[in-house]
């Protein structure tokens, strides 16, 4: 149960990392400056399977429009994928990714818009890259090691998602502890280390929040896993890395008002200290973050 008692309670767990700093870079001469400002990733899906559907473009026409439109409502970074995470949905070869990824690569880093693109594939990773993405969304540690020496030769940001197997369509269930900053503070330890011997430099860790996870399809149990990996962020921030959420939706919960759920989330992300909010709705969770003073202009 979320209470002010049990707000309290949190901060008591870790007071020191409630002060922590992490490192602040730019990306294409823009400086992201995390300790003062969080920055928002609007998604663009290239994947009709992907089910929150104002955010799926079938063409590379509509992705490009969807990224000025989100670069214009304040998105810092738009977020491109071509494969969905979804447990059912179709796989997509790398031939395929890169045929519909890097037209709208090319043509928002043409507009200067910053891009992301979402991939556990080198092949995938290696094309985003030479077509001017600025950060790897990286949803599998299968093949990490050359994915990090890419995006270090690009000057690329890495994204590192916290994934219990090779890549987010290899998964199966996830053990969930009573509390799972441990478990999340030694993956990213070690992928830290790892990326950083490959030559990254930046660096953004995404706790990830289960919802591909077989044993995570029950709502009640995954959104109580979400919050409370939410409320616990600040505690990884002594890692030195800012801190990535892709906002979930608990459909189940929000029905017909599916869209606010986002904006909820991001209370609980902001509470959290999150450094970098992804989300499908953009202008919703701006407007939350300037609500909560934690979002002064630039």
């Amino acid at each position: 149960m979320l209470t002010l008692e049990a707000l309290a309670a949190l901060t008591g767990k870790d007071r020191a990392a409630l002060s922590a700093r992490v490192h602040e870079f730019s990306l294409a001469g823009k400086k992201f400056n995390f300790n003062s400002r969080p920055a928002v990733m609007g998604v663009v899906n290239l994947s009709a399977d992907s089910w929150y559907r104002e955010s799926v473009c079938l063409t590379a026409d509509a992705a490009i429009q969807r990224g000025r439109m989100l670069a214009a409502q304040g998105a810092d970074i738009i977020d491109v994928g071509a494969e969905s995470t979804l447990a059912h949905a179709a796989r997509v070869d790398a031939a395929a990714q890169k045929s519909q990824l890097i037209p709208v690569i090319r043509a928002l880093r043409a507009e200067k818009i910053l891009v992301s693109v979402e991939t556990y594939s080198p092949a995938v990773t290696r094309a985003s890259l030479e077509a001017g993405a600025n950060v790897l969304n990286l949803t599998g540690v299968a093949g990490a090691d050359k994915m990090y020496r890419l995006a270090a030769a690009h000057g690329a940001a890495v994204i590192i998602c916290f994934v219990a197997g090779k890549n987010v369509r290899a998964v199966d269930r996830l053990q969930v502890p009573a509390d799972p900053i441990p478990m999340l503070r030694e993956f990213f330890a070690r992928q830290i280390e790892i990326a950083r011997r490959q030559g990254v430099e930046k660096i953004i860790l995404d706790p990830g929040l289960g919802f591909y996870y077989r044993n995570l399809q029950d709502s009640a149990v995954r959104v109580r896993y979400q919050m409370e990996v939410f409320l616990n962020t600040f505690r990884l921030r002594d890692l030195g890395c800012p801190l990535c959420h892709a906002l979930p939706h608990a459909f189940e919960y929000f029905r017909d008002e599916v869209r606010c759920a986002e904006p909820f989330f991001a209370v609980l992300a902001a509470l959290g200290k999150t450094d970098l909010f992804r989300t499908h709705e953009v202008p919703r969770i701006r407007a939350v973050l300037k609500t909560m003073n934690i979002y002064p202009d630039p």
